[in-house]
């Protein structure tokens, strides 16, 4: 069998367990599921060390030590941010508008992988994925397919070990165009998480699925006169640091107020800054971009001193960050793309006014709505930027890198990162469990166009506190706690930890309907009656 059609029946056959498994899964209770999330977290953040090297061993790219960072927050960091998020029933009620939230999976998960951030992004949508009780099924990039297989491996079985579906979380083995279309257009994909390159991700937007789309950025750096210079180089350095910058929130490019321009320069080369000369600039340009503006895979992820020797010129091996002075931003100055390595673009702006245009000017350049990073101590001019930058993280006196996805700050953990419309997206939060899940609401009346007589009230019924673990009742008391409810969410409630028995699944995804209502055709829904119905209406309006 040829390959594309070897990945296509492979796909189809990943998505038809996955849908299985997945309608099996959403009869889960709250506790189950977050049993189930806990498990595959820890695992992979038991695993991250071997998961980072062998990520760095098959792509090349970075550095194991911090590929094992990496894994640990999207793991274990993103994991503590989700905990006691409610996905599963009544997540939420409003006694004021007399609204209850009901939470709802989406289904399966279509999640497209870089090849850059291949363990770390696989293992944390597969995270966010099930906490919804979502199916989840990847495309790896055929550059990492090995790594990112072999990290979705070790949260699946996690997964089953704590009493997920079989074939609940999938991963293509055959990676291929042909294949990851299949994926994406597939009548059991429900959406589709994508993460990599801006082709991929426009790709995700025409296949007709909903989707959320993350693709390149071209983060600016302003440090205003007003900053705290050692710390903004400091941060920056680190940042292009950080994996060798492979990282899309990663600092770019850095712009520089006049006044501290000669301070700035003297702190990067105490950090071990190299800045090129024009000769050397011109070799690097050469090196990293293909006449069209492409980057060069090959630089992706590696050190300043491979990059220099790979351009024609040598630098100390301590060397920090390759820095080099550009006059402008345009295609006609290629170091002013995104890099995806430690090479930083230099720009000088004579106040804060010109150094906003030079920000907005590099965003437009590759980076609309991703992120950008100012360092300054003036709170006049930093809300100025907030307010003014179509960028939808605009970071403060932080590294880019590492702040953009939640590690020095408290934006929500994550390794997908919207951009918003600036950047053809759908989203502009970081992406995480509560976007994959949907909210169905039961909307009592509260402006009634035709009155009755009396008020009826509405009584909170979800706690604030986590949900407490609640056994699954037996057989003898499912009838007489079901007599006991008081409320339309303990009703909601009760039926969730009746349904968590996880019963087999029709093969043909049909909707099963009870043997005592096709008996009873006047039983309503799973078994309760017309009579129930009013009953529970007259408790919750009395």
């Amino acid at each position: 069998m040829d390959k594309d059609i070897q990945s296509i029946q492979e796909v189809r056959d990943l998505l038809t367990k996955a849908k299985e498994a997945q309608l099996a899964f959403r009869a889960y209770s709250q506790e189950q599921v977050d049993a189930i999330v806990k498990a595959m977290a820890d695992a992979g953040f038991a695993d991250a060390e071997r998961l980072g090297r062998m990520a760095h061993e098959e792509t090349g790219f970075g550095k194991p030590e911090d590929k094992k960072k990496k894994n640990e927050f999207g793991t274990k960091r993103v994991w503590e941010s989700i905990k006691d998020l409610r996905t599963v029933g009544v997540i939420r009620e409003d006694k004021e508008k007399r609204i209850i939230e009901i939470g709802e999976p989406m289904g399966v998960v279509a999640a497209l992988i870089p090849s850059t951030n291949p363990t770390s992004t696989v293992m944390f949508k597969a995270i966010i994925s099930v906490k919804g009780r979502n199916g989840f099924v990847a495309s790896p990039h055929p550059r990492a397919a090995k790594s990112t297989l072999e990290a979705l491996r070790v949260v699946s079985d996690a997964a089953v070990k704590a009493g997920a579906p079989q074939g609940l979380i999938a991963c293509m083995t055959v990676p291929s165009l042909e294949g990851t279309n299949e994926l994406m257009k597939h009548k059991h994909t429900a959406i589709i998480l994508a993460t990599g390159s801006n082709p991929m991700v426009r790709a995700a937007y025409s296949s007709g699925k909903p989707a959320y789309g993350v693709g390149s950025g071209n983060v600016p750096s302003f440090i205003e006169r007003t900053a705290n210079v050692e710390k903004a180089v400091a941060d920056i350095v680190s940042g292009k640091q950080f994996d060798y910058g492979v990282l899309c929130s990663t600092e770019s490019g850095v712009i520089v107020d006049l006044p501290i321009k000669d301070k700035a320069i003297a702190e990067f080369k105490k950090l071990k800054g190299y800045f090129v000369n024009t000769e050397e600039k011109e070799k690097l340009s050469r090196t990293m971009f293909d006449p069209k503006g492409a980057i060069n895979p090959d630089i992706v992820g590696k050190s300043p001193a491979f990059i220099a020797q790979k351009s024609g010129f040598t630098v100390p091996p301590d060397t920090s960050v390759l820095i080099a002075e550009l006059p402008a931003i345009g295609r006609e100055y290629p170091l002013s793309r995104e890099k995806l390595s430690p090479v930083l673009s230099f720009f000088v702006a004579d106040g804060w006014r010109e150094g906003c245009h030079l920000c907005w000017e590099m965003l437009e350049f590759g980076g609309l709505g991703h992120t950008m990073v100012i360092h300054s101590t003036d709170e006049g001019i930093i809300l100025e930027f907030g307010l003014e930058k179509p960028a939808c993280r605009i970071l403060v006196n932080t590294q880019s890198a590492l702040g953009a996805v939640g590690f020095t700050n408290e934006l929500l953990p994550s390794m997908t990162l919207g951009p918003g419309t600036f950047g053809r997206s759908i989203i502009s939060d970081n992406v995480s469990a509560k976007h994959l899940i949907n909210i169905k609401r039961l909307a009592f009346e509260t402006r009634p166009i035709n009155p009755v007589k009396g008020e009826s009230s509405f009584k909170s019924q979800v706690s604030s506190e986590p949900a407490k673990v609640i056994p699954t009742p037996t057989p003898k008391t499912q009838t007489s706690n079901l007599k006991t409810q008081s409320s339309w969410i303990e009703e909601i409630e009760e039926r969730i930890r009746l349904k968590a028995g996880n019963a087999p699944v029709e093969k043909k995804f049909e909707k099963q309907i009870p043997s005592e209502q096709k008996s009873n055709p006047d039983k309503l829904g799973e078994g309760i009656s017309k009579e129930k119905v009013d009953d529970l209406m007259k408790k919750f309006n009395s």
